[in-house]
């Protein structure tokens, strides 16, 4: 698969706690992700934030949080990651989603034919 020199950055800010269709909602979205075909997803644990309801999620020992900060990140064409989002709206009920552009310098797997 290639990719145009310009597509798009979505990230997807959920907590850790989510759920959908019972499991865990970054793992249900990196899954559909890939069924969609979209060149990547990456989910990252964050180590401590807040967001609009403004408690803040920490992994601190003494405040240990079970619902730390998830950031799902997806790289692809406007395209795909925009029918892509109309999938997200329907499924992420508190959160943040953004979209951004993103140049894209490489994109290739380890095994490819010489």
């Amino acid at each position: 698969m290639e990719l145009p020199p310009e597509g798009k950055l979505l990230r997807i800010f959920i907590g850790e706690s989510d759920k959908y269709e019972g499991k865990p909602l970054y793992e249900w979205i990196v899954i559909k992700a890939k069924e969609h075909g979209l060149a990547g997803a990456t989910a990252i644990r964050g180590l401590m934030g807040f967001g609009a309801n403004s408690r803040i999620h920490t992994s601190k020992i003494l405040r240990l949080s079970l619902d730390l900060p998830i950031i799902v990140e997806i790289v692809d064409t406007q395209e795909k990651i925009k029918g892509f989002l109309a999938i997200l709206e329907n499924v992420v009920k508190e959160g943040l989603i953004t979209l951004e552009k993103a140049d894209i310098h490489l994109y290739k797997s380890g095994n490819q034919d010489k």
